[in-house]
């Protein structure tokens, strides 16, 4: 279990990565801001509090690998990498531009710390599951965590990689869901309803953990127990919120990917300040 200071000390890095992401929209730049708000305390988790990894280093063989499946989310990725110091922060307001290292996904071949290219939905899974297996082969002592959002399970793709995982018994492979029930074009139950996701991934051979996914505590907490699971692949099913702490964000499909207003852009500003001051993330 957390202490108070580690709790503290991960929520104001969530807040941070927040109020990086609205930056990254900002007037009159495109981005989405939706899927990367909704994903900053998981992402915030795994770079301060979980994964092994060394930004001086970023080949560094025994680190554990993250793979940001739902690659139009970068952005939450970019904020912690340039948090940690993989990069300059300077870098974050010119992501998209030409000849930045930040791309609208994520390209291995351009910013550190980038373990594989993604964006075409449902396939980080897949690359999760090989890196995962690779590293059973060579006794290597690195975990594997794979992000996914819950429209992206719509592709069969990922089905086939969770069974290939359940049947060889990856349990250095964790994936975790960010379930904010909300796709590019609306609520995902009125395009491809998936039902109950928990009983989905049972029935494919994994051990399902349910969290809120915006409490650091409980995805800590449910991290720690993946690590000891064995003989199974974990999924973590976080219920999370589309646009979280941006008021006009929340819950809209508008903002997945958009552009804001001027006066929107102020708002999200003024919302995510008060939350890095101290407010609520």
């Amino acid at each position: 279990m957390l202490s108070a200071e580690q709790r503290e000390y991960l929520q104001r890095k969530a807040a941070r990565i927040r109020r990086d992401i609205v930056d990254m929209v900002a007037p009159p730049k495109v981005g989405h801001l939706g899927g990367a708000a909704s994903c900053a305390e998981i992402v915030t988790v795994l770079y301060f509090y979980k994964l092994r990894h060394d930004p001086q280093n970023p080949g560094w063989p025994a680190r554990d690998r993250f793979i940001m499946s739902k690659g139009h989310s970068a952005l939450a990725q970019y904020a912690a990498l340039a948090e940690c110091g993989y990069f300059p922060r300077e870098e974050l307001r010119r992501n998209k531009e030409l000849g930045c290292i930040l791309q609208g996904h994520p390209d291995m071949g351009k910013t550190p710390g980038i373990e594989a290219n993604t964006g075409s939905l449902g396939q980080g899974l897949s690359i999760g599951l090989g890196l995962a297996l690779a590293g059973k082969l060579d006794k290597a002592p690195y975990r594997v965590y794979v992000l996914l959002g819950d429209g992206e399970l719509a592709e069969g793709q990922v089905w086939e990689a969770a069974m290939a995982a359940a049947a060889y018994r990856a349990d250095n492979l964790v994936a975790i869901v960010d379930n904010n029930k909300v796709q590019a074009t609306g609520p995902i139950r009125e395009r491809m309803d998936m039902g109950e996701l928990k009983k989905k991934w049972e029935a494919f051979g994994w051990y399902v953990l349910e969290v809120d996914g915006h409490d650091v505590g409980a995805i800590a907490l449910a991290l720690d127990a993946a690590e000891e699971i064995c003989g199974q692949p974990v999924v973590i099913i976080a219920r999370t919120v589309k646009g979280k702490g941006i008021p006009f964000a929340e819950n809209n499909a508008a903002y997945h990917n958009a552009s804001m207003t001027a006066a929107e852009y102020a708002i999200a500003c003024a919302a995510t300040e008060a939350a890095l001051r101290g407010g609520e993330t």
